[in-house]
């Protein structure tokens, strides 16, 4: 299934992160920003084509580097029906460059409009009988699980049918998280009755490596919770956020792992975007700076599993 695809490309490069692609105006280096607009315009398209020529700046510096990269679907969905278009060819530039790519848009409804959620960003959108379409060519997708099991199945089914894979929000690393999740129901937290259920819709999905194809996304700034989850969900890969500038250590992230040395890859989002920022490199140097940082996060991680 599809988390052996990820597992693969983890153990190509040794590295068990991923580059989030939340890529703000305020990130990207002025010049790439002063082309973008001279020649679309100061508006939406000109915002596009400048955030993606900062990815594909990055992911040419990221490639064999770092694993996979995770566009967070927000930061295009802004600039409407142009940010789409570079949300579309940010995901097909990152699997020409090899990345497995996670969609990071925390989907999910009920019943059709689920399948259609799932046949849209895991799987391929039926025209007529013999012709699909599909512009999010994904790996794998984050599925919010508030909805239930009816909610959820249908992406399971796109995990089953098409090798793909979802990551369920199970703790999440915002501050706020504990005001549902951490809700105690029957002597058991909200969270844990969710990884509970992470197992049970992943059943169907384990892949040769152990791990089944439904993931579960678990903050980095909640180590303790970490651990516990670890125990509670063995065979599920956890995708880590908070890492850097939230606050999440590597000692902390080291809690995500089995024993294997594997079962979590880690996100950097801000860190990586903006490492030429912070180490104050010229802005020509970005992606330089990019892959800096990425290994040093990489050596970071490493050295507590």
């Amino acid at each position: 299934m599809s988390m052996d695809a990820l597992i693969e490309k983890i153990k190509e490069t040794g590295n068990p992160t991923v580059a989030g692609l939340d890529p703000k105006l305020d990130y990207v280096p002025e010049f790439i920003k002063e082309e973008a607009y001279d020649t679309y315009g100061k508006n939406a398209k000109g915002a596009a084509k400048a955030l993606l020529a900062f990815n594909k700046g990055l992911m040419d510096e990221l490639s064999g580097i770092v694993p996979a990269v995770k566009p967070q679907m927000a930061y295009y969905e802004m600039y409407g029906l142009e940010g789409l278009m570079a949300l579309s060819e940010t995901v097909s530039y990152a699997k020409e460059k090899g990345f497995y790519v996670i969609l990071d848009g925390k989907r999910n409804d009920i019943g059709s409009t689920a399948e259609a959620y799932a046949e849209a960003y895991l799987g391929e959108s039926k025209i007529d009988a013999d012709t699909t379409w599909t512009d999010f060519p994904a790996d794998a997708l984050t599925v919010n699980p508030y909805l239930g099991t009816d909610g959820v199945l249908p992406f399971v089914k796109q995990c089953e049918d098409r090798d793909k894979g979802i990551f369920v929000l199970v703790k999440t690393s915002n501050p706020s998280s504990g005001e549902f999740q951490d809700l105690v129901i029957d002597g058991q937290t909200l969270y844990e009755r969710v990884a509970t259920l992470v197992n049970r819709w992943g059943m169907s999905t384990v892949g040769k490596t152990g791990y089944s194809g439904v993931g579960a996304v678990v903050g980095a700034t909640y180590p303790q919770q970490i651990e516990d989850l670890r125990k509670l969900m063995p065979n599920t890969y956890f995708l880590v956020p908070g890492y850097g500038a939230q606050g999440g250590k590597a000692e902390d992230v080291a809690k995500a792992f089995n024993a294997d040395g594997l079962g979590a890859i880690i996100n950097a989002s801000r860190s990586i975007m903006c490492a030429y920022k912070k180490a104050g490199a010229p802005e020509a140097d970005f992606a330089k700076a990019a892959k800096e940082e990425a290994l040093r996060m990489k050596y970071d991680i490493i050295r507590f599993i």
